[in-house]
């Protein structure tokens, strides 16, 4: 309706209902009240409470015509175009634009050929620019683009044939694609695209959320699509090692009475948080609370002060052997003028090799997206911890999370899902994600009616989530129709990594066939459909190699994966790099690394990982050729 009035912008709206997604956390449609208050504490405005309260009870005063306790989108734009000029839409806008990763509305626009309006952060813009430009400085197959000129539009040229994209994926989770399935001599539009094809492909696989982005929007350089898909990435890189599997030493931040398994709920930016003040409380400096308002002023009384405290703290003191010394001088920390002492704060993070992602105005004005990059990249070059001795932590809690639960937490934050998944079993326990994924399986949720949302009451926390949860199982059973024998509610609520694996893979499954049902005549898709394409897919391309079910042990090579492709794209597969005859298990890897880009490339959206066909993981291993079979009907 509101196109028709020919008051908006088609991307001005599509820029509105990406924001509106983002703030309706339970994806009903409507923005209630608790979603606003959650949208303003994710943006840390420097606001007291009551007045966050007070806002929000004007918006929902003056959004809500319908008086129906909600907003509508309809409505939400309205807040946007006809409050335009008062302070609360302008604070609405301003908690939008911080809450991480929504398109910016207002701020730095770009007039793009169609003559609408998008926006970006040219401070993103100039602080990614300067780690890529670091991060490849030495790489041969980005000379063609590196270095690029932070102050001009260059990243958004650069990335546009893909190879830039594809390195940063690698450095943010090695391996992740096969270089040898990089196009990188010569290219031409269709070799791009591939490139294009195979880096969001792979993003989407170490769980970055890519489903508005396609290679063309890449190809154009649109400012506010490539920033978001590149932060997500160097986000990924930043936060690897903030994980205590990762780094025992981590277990240092432990607090009085607290356990391991309380410190792994944690996720990445509060265990940094939490290291930050361990270093500040050490210096017998003031807590922070989070990287924005604290970090800015009119908080005086912490801006850049309390990085030159925190980086006085890591530095090395050249204790060890072969360790430099290197002494932070504290003079600028009395400096009055709030910029000046940023600049020199940042000289001495610079001492470090450490002054990266902001600018002295960055700091000032409190950036949250970039001082968490600052802060986590100081944390991942001198974390300055040392593992307790102390005999109460039972380090056996910390294993790593397997192959098979990474793959799924990479699905669902590919998806989008809020909020982020970062530990498995732990984020899943009120079942707002596995909900909001019943919905990606097209099962509707009544989330009025049957699920209790954020903030919980202080008393019977457990008892709304544990509600959730039993909803979330009566679902699968009646909706889905899924196999729970033996599944209840309480499984997912305490965490049961069995129980929950049950359902989630069952979710994942579903998901996976729902795209063959969408191209198909709407018939139920199974294993048999699934294995006889493949196999008659490889013989009408007179290929020799076949596939009996998922556990057939020919798949350890790789070879009838390699062979669809082949047989989808004729001529796509370099078999002169493919491995035949006895194969050595680094022969298998290798080929299955091979294989696994290669279905990127071409366009089909794998999860799975190598050594899944190497050891003929039989769920992965359907989804593979699920995926693949998926791509083979499109014959795009």
């Amino acid at each position: 309706s509101w196109e028709m009035a020919g008051k908006i912008s088609k991307d001005e709206l599509e820029e509105l209902q990406e924001a509106f997604r983002k703030v309706d956390l339970d994806n009903n449609g409507f923005i209630s009240d608790y979603e606003l208050h959650d949208l303003f504490k994710e943006a840390n405005l420097p606001l007291p409470g009551y007045k966050v309260r007070e806002i929000i009870q004007k918006l929902m005063l003056e959004g809500d015509r319908n008086k129906d306790n909600k907003i509508s989108f309809d409505e939400f734009v309205a807040i946007f175009h006809e409050l335009q000029s008062s302070d609360i839409a302008k604070t609405f806008r301003k908690a939008i634009n911080r809450k991480e990763g929504i398109l910016a509305i207002g701020g730095t626009s770009e007039l793009s050929s169609e003559g609408t309006q998008h926006s970006f952060s040219e401070e993103e813009r100039y602080a990614f620019v300067n780690w890529i430009n670091k991060a490849l400085e030495n790489d041969p197959d980005c000379k063609h683009v590196l270095p690029m000129d932070p102050n001009n539009d260059s990243l958004f040229k650069a990335v546009g044939d893909g190879i830039v994209l594809c390195k940063m994926i690698n450095l943010s989770v090695p391996d992740t694609i096969d270089e040898r399935t990089i196009n990188k001599k010569k290219l031409t539009p269709f070799t791009a695209q591939e490139n294009l094809n195979l880096a969001l492909n792979s993003a989407s696989a170490i769980g970055c959320h890519v489903v508005n982005i396609g290679a063309l929007d890449l190809r154009e350089g649109k400012p506010h699509l490539v920033l978001g898909l590149l932060w997500q990435i160097i986000k990924i890189g930043l936060f690897a090692d903030i994980e205590l599997s990762r780094n025992e030493a981590l277990a240092a931040l432990l607090r009085e009475g607290e356990t391991l398994e309380d410190l792994m709920k944690l996720s990445p930016e509060e265990l940094l948080l939490r290291w930050a003040n361990f270093h500040l409380e050490n210096a017998g400096y003031k807590k922070i609370n989070n990287f924005s308002s604290d970090i800015k002023i009119p908080f005086d009384n912490s801006d850049s002060r309390a990085y030159f405290h925190l980086l006085n703290q890591i530095a090395p003191k050249g204790v060890k052997e072969d360790e430099p010394c290197i002494d932070i001088n504290m003079s600028g920390f009395n400096e009055k003028d709030d910029l000046r002492r940023a600049e020199s704060m940042l000289q001495q993070a610079d001492r470090l090799g450490c002054r990266q992602f902001v600018t002295p105005a960055d700091v000032v004005s409190g950036n949250p997206k970039l001082n968490l990059a600052f802060v986590a990249n100081l944390f991942n070059k001198y974390p300055a911890l040392t593992k307790p001795e102390n005999q109460d932590i039972d380090w056996g809690l910390l294993e790593g999370e397997t192959r098979e639960e990474r793959t799924f937490r990479n699905w669902m934050n590919s998806l989008g899902v809020n909020p982020h998944v970062n530990h498995l079993y732990g984020d899943l326990q009120d079942a707002l994600v596995i909900l909001q994924l019943y919905e990606k399986i097209k099962v509707p949720v009544d989330w009025n009616n049957k699920v209790n949302k954020p903030p919980y009451p202080k008393i019977g926390t457990n008892m709304k989530k544990l509600e959730n949860c039993n909803y979330a199982v009566e679902l699968g059973k009646n909706e889905a129709k899924f196999s729970l024998v033996g599944i209840g509610g309480q499984d997912l609520n305490d965490g049961n990594a069995t129980l929950t694996l049950a359902l989630v893979w069952q979710l994942m499954r579903r998901y996976t066939l729902n795209v063959l049902e969408d191209l198909g005549d709407g018939q139920k898709v199974n294993d048999d459909i699934i294995v006889n394409w493949v196999n008659k897919t490889l013989s009408n391309a007179g290929k020799k190699t076949k596939i009996t079910n998922f556990k057939d042990k020919e798949i350890s090579s790789s070879l009838p994966v390699l062979d669809l492709i082949d047989a989808i794209q004729p001529g796509s597969i370099s078999y002169d790099l493919v491995k035949t005859g006895r194969l050595s298990e680094d022969d298998k890897l290798e080929n299955a690394k091979y294989a696994v880009s290669m279905a990127r490339k071409i366009g089909a959206r794998v999860y799975a990982l190598p050594e899944d066909l190497v050891e003929v993981k039989p769920k992965m291993v359907m989804t593979v050729f699920a995926c693949l079979m998926g791509r083979g009907m499109k014959k795009v």
